[in-house]
């Protein structure tokens, strides 16, 4: 039975400014993900809503959008056997200062906002973040 599955991660622009994309792909690839499709770009403010519409309502989602549309950020699919639990096991806990070591925000973060990477959390979210950042796949 294959249990490849696809998921969406951003490279945020904490990443991008830091020069640390390369060695973020290099985590990823290194344990077994393969790159589907990549992107770099910016995103405008209705973009990171309908990304994070869950939390458009919420007290810190006006500074969350602030950061993640303040510069470029690279889009990417990876695909892999429970990819969607592989990358959120990579990417660490959302809170950097929390983060285990060897995981990305352990390692590269001290931020719970500027927290370098995103993960869909859901085969659901992933399918439908996905769709709105890549429509093409």
């Amino acid at each position: 039975m294959d249990m490849s599955q696809r998921t969406l991660a951003l490279l945020k622009p904490d990443a991008v400014q830091r020069g640390l994309v390369g060695e973020i792909l290099a985590r990823y690839e290194a344990k077994g993900l393969a790159i589907v499709a990549m992107e770099l770009r910016t995103i405008d403010a209705a973009q990171a809503d309908a990304h994070y519409h869950e939390h458009v309502e919420r007290d810190f989602y006006p500074p969350l959008r602030d950061f993640v549309t303040s510069g470029p950020l690279v889009s990417l699919v990876l695909e892999g056997d429970q990819a969607i639990e592989v990358v959120r096991g990579i990417n660490g806990a959302t809170d950097g200062r929390k983060a285990a070591p060897g995981t990305i925000r352990g390692d590269l973060s001290l931020s719970n906002r500027e927290n370098l990477v995103h993960g869909s959390d859901s085969a659901e979210s992933a399918e439908r973040e996905i769709a709105l950042w890549f429509p093409h796949l």
